[in-house]
């Protein structure tokens, strides 16, 4: 089967194609298109009107860069939620009209499940992981267990994207501030004390936020307060993924979401693995961001699987848990 997926939660539009071969996920194409504020951060109608500029080229040009014709898809599958409404809905509006002007199936699906399932549909050794879901709005530690995908801790504030985001704005970094962050928090030689807040299994950024704003106005070296965000921040998010595995017993785990591309979280959380006996799994980046290609086989997953959508079942959900997914494709 031949599925297309269109992603568009918040600042990137992305359409992707897969294949499914023998049960394991092959990428045909999968191009992104993001939206970048010319400062702050996101806003979410100018964001849904970058969608619709590029929506209909990013089909055309998937379709040929996967070497197939319209004709030859099976499926159109969306992100569903969670996200913003006005991305959603233009993510939403373009595969209702490709579906039924194909006269196919058409599929909406959990964005965070699909981050987990990509994991596990391009890395064949990764079959039941703990997923560490880290992007701008979700903060999320997930695994499958009595026939749901649970999440056994999650930011109570704010996502860890959207943390680094909020100091580069105060920074006047461009958006996203991550990158800018972390290159700058390898020069780092000092670490400055900032708020660890972890409540059971859940995790608050909001106070370390302005904490690490306070030590701007006191002059701080800006290499030390990223190198301590970092260091802060990462560490609360790899104690809270090793009591999930510990509190599961599974011996993988898996990173997804933008943030994942740090090479220090990548490196905690991989130590802390190890030295549990687990195995650590990182997608590839362009499948690893915000990306069709996850969209597209989750909704392959869950067609084959026996679900149906009909138009009138399409409405997005901004607040679309990770739990409130049926799992029919997984025993």
């Amino acid at each position: 089967m031949i599925c297309l997926g269109i992603e568009g939660t918040a600042h990137s539009i992305g359409v992707g194609i897969i294949q499914d071969v023998n049960k394991t996920c092959t990428v045909r194409s999968n191009l992104i298109k993001t939206y970048k504020p010319e400062k702050g951060g996101i806003h979410p109608r100018e964001a849904a009107n970058h969608h619709a500029n590029y929506i209909a080229d990013l089909i055309y040009e998937s379709i040929k860069k996967a070497h197939v014709d319209f004709s030859d898809i099976d499926l159109v599958s969306f992100s569903q939620g969670p996200g913003l409404g006005p991305c959603l809905r233009t993510a939403a509006t373009a595969a209702r009209a490709l579906a039924l002007s194909l006269e196919r199936p058409i599929m909406g699906v959990n964005h965070c499940v699909a981050h987990l399932e990509i994991g596990r549909g391009t890395i064949h050794r990764c079959k039941d992981p703990v997923l560490l879901y880290v992007s701008g709005a979700n903060t999320q530690v997930i695994a499958f267990a009595e026939g749901k995908y649970r999440v056994f801790g999650e930011t109570l504030d704010i996502g860890i994207g959207n943390c680094l985001d909020k100091f580069g704005r105060f920074m006047d970094m461009e958006f996203p501030s991550g990158p800018k962050i972390e290159k700058l928090a390898e020069k780092g030689k000092k670490y400055l004390e900032l708020p660890y807040s972890i409540k059971g299994m859940d995790i608050a950024f909001s106070g370390l936020l302005t904490a690490a704003e306070h030590y701007v106005e006191k002059k701080e070296r800006l290499e030390d307060i990223c190198y301590s965000i970092q260091e802060t921040t990462f560490a609360a998010l790899t104690e809270v993924t090793e009591r999930a595995i510990a509190h599961t017993e599974k011996n993988e785990v898996l990173l997804g979401g933008g943030v994942a591309s740090n090479k220090r979280l990548r490196d905690m959380v991989k130590t802390m693995a190890e030295e549990r006996g687990a195995s650590f799994f990182v997608p590839k980046k362009d499948v690893c961001i915000d990306n069709g290609a996850m969209i597209a086989w989750l909704g392959y997953l869950m067609y084959d699987s026996g679900s149906r959508m009909d138009i009138e079942d399409t409405s997005i959900d901004q607040r679309f848990r990770t739990d409130m997914v049926d799992v029919t494709w997984r025993e």
